[in-house]
């Protein structure tokens, strides 16, 4: 019998994971792609599908295996320099990020509620990471399946709005460019805030975490995995990325069947185009895109926040983990607090949200490839993984994803560098 329970309890991390990629900032990104072209880069979701699954797979596989998160397994096969300057550009992309998405947060509940926006941004930060210092692992996790729910409101939103939905099918299945710098960035930020270094680092840790908390405390307990388990995570990875890319979808298509069509082409932040979308769409439709901004901030920032901390934890060699409560990991939480707490200053100062939300998507589709290089070459080594090596599929969906982020990411630096 079905069981709504028992389907809940089955969000794993990659739902999870898959979930928080749709973060304010993300949010904001698909807005404007669909505001300024339309349906026109709608395959971009279709195509980044399977890249996704396949990168998010081989990052928990990763985890699973040698029971260590990704920087311990960064640190252990390549250079102490590279992962250590990863991990530092990790930090500051993320940190980037929360504030985009503090900022977003703030801006959305402003529509809803009266009150100044340094309030909110503050209640906002305080309670995150109030929830990541001082709630336990499983009652933390849980608070991140409900919010997962809350994705739910873009796909509705979508269905309250006139859509062309035989150009949108055509738009999804038919890529088509434009040219020059725009383009590039857009599609640079779109895969960019899709196929993301903090999602790598985060699907590898929650893995760890999941099998902590099964009683596989030491390193040597959590060494291998079975084929039962790697069906289980391959099912929850693939139900992850799927609801992502789906969510990314309706995003488009909302904006583009409402803001672009009326030629509201300008929008830079998820708020304005939540805003926009109400004279157009209905206030139904504005209070789901609106919850929805919120809802996604709250389950993002504590995952950015936290991937952050667990590469520098594995650099430093710090005690790790939201297993362990604060007095035995305290460098751990105080990195999460204050990539949260510099996310919030960097509002309070007055930087503009937009400049907030295009750095981050265009540095986190510059990291992206430099990450994948080295997750797609481990995962198919047999002395990190052993027998657990990438099957030609994955193999073959890694390097693509590989080759695609590095070609978007070098046609904007050379755009950027000689198109005027």
């Amino acid at each position: 019998m079905f069981s709504p329970i028992k389907l809940f309890k089955k969000i794993g991390p990659g739902i999870i994971t898959g979930a928080s990629d749709d973060d304010p900032s993300g949010i904001a990104t698909y807005s404007q792609t669909g505001a300024r072209y339309g349906y026109q880069f709608l395959w971009l979701a279709l195509v980044s599908t399977p890249l996704m699954i396949a990168v998010q797979e081989m990052t928990a596989r990763l985890g699973m295996v040698t029971g260590r998160g990704l920087a311990a397994i960064l640190r252990k096969h390549t250079s102490i320099k590279v992962v250590f300057v990863l991990a530092w550009l990790l930090f500051l992309v993320n940190t980037i990020n929360v504030g985009a998405d503090l900022g977003a947060m703030a801006e959305a509940t402003k529509l809803l509620l009266p009150g100044p926006t340094w309030a909110f941004l503050v209640l906002f930060a305080v309670t995150i990471v109030m929830l990541e210092i001082f709630v336990s692992y499983k009652r933390y996790v849980n608070v991140l399946r409900w919010l997962t729910l809350i994705l739910l409101s873009y796909v509705i939103a979508a269905f309250f709005t006139k859509q062309d939905w035989a150009l949108a099918f055509k738009s999804t299945i038919i890529p088509t460019f434009s040219s020059g710098r725009e383009m590039w960035t857009i599609i640079v930020a779109a895969l960019g805030t899709t196929i993301t270094p903090y999602c790598f680092f985060w699907q590898t840790s929650e893995e760890v975490e999941e099998e902590i908390d099964k009683g596989r405390t030491t390193l040597k307990k959590r060494l291998g995995a079975t084929k039962k388990e790697l069906a289980s995570m391959r099912r929850d990875v693939i139900s992850g990325m799927l609801l992502s890319n789906i969510v990314m979808f309706f995003i488009i298509v909302t904006t583009a069947g409402t803001l672009h069509n009326a030629g509201i082409t300008n929008i830079q932040t998820a708020g304005q185009a939540a805003e926009a979308l109400r004279p157009l769409a209905g206030n139904f439709t504005f209070l789901l895109f609106t919850v929805g901004i919120v809802g996604m901030g709250l389950l993002a920032i504590p995952i950015l926040a936290g991937s952050a901390s667990y590469a520098l934890a594995e650099v430093f060699g710090w005690k790790e983990g939201l297993s362990k409560d604060y007095r035995h990991a305290h460098s751990f939480y105080l990195a999460i607090a204050v990539s949260v707490v510099l996310g919030l200053l960097s509002n309070i100062a007055g930087i503009s949200p937009i400049q907030f939300l295009v750095f981050a998507a265009v540095m986190n589709g510059l990291l992206a490839p430099v990450m994948l290089w080295f997750i797609v070459r481990l995962a198919d080594r047999k002395d990190v993984v052993g027998k657990h090596v990438s099957t030609p599929l994955f193999r073959t969906l890694g390097w693509l994803c590989f080759l695609l982020m590095a070609a978007a990411a070098v046609a904007l630096i050379i755009t950027v560098a000689f198109v005027r």
